[in-house]
């Protein structure tokens, strides 16, 4: 495992500027952290695809851990909310990663990506348009599976999928965002199990140590965000992101 000596501190840099922009967007919105680092490490810094996916998600299990305990502080978890999300999410978390070697994620994906530019606008829409309502939520247990399973298979799905259909159904942004976030730590640590158990803590060179110095610093400041943006801010915002993150997502998973 290499030392703190060995590091090179400008090599640093770019990776902690991704990770610092990229939870900082998902601390305040309640996704894209995933999204965002595996675009710019994959497509900008130029990180293979498989290599940016392991460090992302080893990563996430500290950031989100922080993330969790901001908005544990500044008031944005509803209990009962997590509590429904919490197991269903771990079970499709297992399932999916169990099923990763058998079926091929990027099959599904240019269909997931397609539902989720049309929640994206339908969300900026609503935003736009009318005046949001805060409503209970109907569909949960089976939101948290599916968005499990999704962020296994395919890495990045749980904010955009469990985040986006809560604000469909009404629930108080900040609520969703800080819950959402909160359950995701549990999620990412079984995820991630996996691969630092195949991977061994050597895997924590440059990139991972930078994206988890930014994620970390910008964690208590997304938190701040989310509890403080208003409603109808929130809701354009996420739709904006969840568009064009996802379309693309969706150019790239239909063109390679």
């Amino acid at each position: 495992m290499p030392s703190f000596a060995d590091l090179d501190v400008f090599a640093l840099m770019p990776f902690i500027a991704v990770g610092f922009g990229a939870q900082l967007v998902d601390g305040a919105l309640g996704m894209a952290f995933g999204v965002i680092c595996n675009t710019l490490l994959v497509a900008v810094i130029g990180l293979p695809p498989a290599r940016a996916s392991a460090n992302v998600h080893i990563v996430e299990t500290f950031t989100t851990a922080v993330s969790g305990i901001s908005h544990a502080i500044h008031g944005n978890i509803d209990k009962r909310l997590f509590l429904r999300l919490l197991v269903p999410g771990i079970i499709g978390g297992v399932t999916g990663a169990y099923l990763l070697t058998n079926i091929d994620a990027a099959t599904i994906k240019p269909f997931v990506l397609g539902y989720l530019i049309a929640v994206g606008i339908y969300l900026l829409v609503r935003g736009l348009l009318f005046p949001p309502k805060v409503q209970k939520p109907k569909v949960v247990e089976p939101l948290g599976l599916f968005g499990g399973f999704l962020d296994a298979m395919g890495g990045g799905g749980w904010g955009p999928i469990v985040t986006s259909n809560l604000l469909v159904q009404g629930v108080e942004p900040r609520k969703v965002v800080g819950t959402v976030n909160s359950v995701e730590f549990f999620l990412t640590a079984t995820v991630s199990a996996a691969f630092i158990y195949h991977l061994g803590l050597r895997d924590f060179a440059t990139a991972t140590l930078g994206l988890l110095i930014g994620g970390v610093l910008a964690a208590p400041l997304g938190a701040m965000m989310a509890k403080r943006i208003p409603m109808k801010v929130m809701l354009i915002l996420v739709g904006t992101v969840l568009t064009i993150t996802s379309t693309y997502g969706f150019i790239r998973a239909v063109l390679m």
